[in-house]
């Protein structure tokens, strides 16, 4: 069990996280890659997401606003998103992401115009939750492995 407090209110999120769909075993293996020689891997990762995927999302926007849509542009930029958010295991906007090709594919404008909705609300919800996890991430500090290193 773990001693600090923090450490364990930091465990109970990260799990939720899981638990609510909003993250898959992807944010596993990126915590994996993360060690001694690059504490705050995880964390600069996703913050790079979120700053690559906001021109995405702009993009999408602006594609959405011209008609007659453009499906297979409109597909290019949700692959490319989609990539972006599997290298993070952002489950839930993953899902959203499909959902939307899938319209595209059908050339269901109106369902493109739904599932982008709400793909961005997932997105800001998983980056308001992330935000929280990694701010209470530095306040505990580094986590204690030598007592539960797999040997």
């Amino acid at each position: 069990m773990e001693r600090n407090p923090m450490r364990r209110q930091l465990a109970i999120m990260r799990q939720s996280l899981f638990d609510q769909g909003y993250l898959d075993e992807q944010f596993i293996q990126l915590e994996e890659l993360q060690d001694d020689a690059n504490p705050n891997f995880v964390e600069e990762v996703v913050t790079l997401y979120y700053r690559d995927s906001a021109r995405i999302i702009l993009n999408l926007e602006q594609a959405l606003e011209r008609k007659p849509f453009d499906f297979n542009k409109l597909d290019g930029l949700m692959h490319q998103f989609k990539g972006s958010s599997s290298s993070i295991g952002a489950k839930k906007v993953k899902a959203e992401c499909t959902l939307f090709r899938e319209y595209c594919k059908s050339g269901n404008g109106e369902g493109c115009t739904r599932a982008f909705q709400q793909l961005k609300r997932e997105y800001a919800t998983l980056k308001r939750k992330l935000e929280a996890y990694f701010q209470l991430a530095r306040q505990a500090g580094p986590a204690e492995t030598a007592c539960c290193r797999k040997e």
